[in-house]
């Protein structure tokens, strides 16, 4: 996890997040997944498995909708950077995610990154003002 708490001026601020970003015009996800985490992180991720994709509207600082796709990496080389410009990279058990400060829609979709259901979730989870107000999800 990223703990967000390097840019006075980012609207995470405070928060703990899964690493990743935005794709660049000439990627596709999985590459742009792979490329961010090896900026963030400095790993290079040998076993990634699609776990779902996350619809936000309303999500981004001035309301942008934003559409994410949530991996799992169970396999990884390389030594994980301890900080980068956004924040300090922690390592933090399942089970005490649900203590962090992080989005509180978060709370709703983490649970499905680790449960057992092999099929990937696709979820709808619009923000207003920067709280949820709906969420739905479901499977492929």
């Amino acid at each position: 996890m990223i703990h967000r708490n390097k840019r006075a001026d980012d609207h995470q601020i405070g928060k703990h997040n899964g690493l990743g970003g935005k794709l660049e015009t000439h990627e596709d996800v999985l590459a742009g997944m792979k490329r961010e985490i090896f900026e963030e992180a400095g790993i290079d991720c040998l076993e990634i498995t699609l776990r779902g994709t996350v619809n936000w509207p309303g999500f981004g600082p001035n309301g942008e909708h934003w559409l994410g796709f949530v991996f799992l990496i169970t396999k990884f080389s390389g030594t994980p950077h301890t900080t980068n410009n956004e924040g300090d990279l922690v390592w933090v058990n399942k089970t005490s995610l649900h203590t962090l400060p992080m989005w509180e829609g978060d709370r709703y979709f983490i649970p499905l990154v680790f449960d057992k259901d092999p099929r990937p979730f696709h979820a709808y989870l619009p923000y207003k003002n920067g709280k949820p107000v709906a969420w739905s999800y479901s499977r492929s």
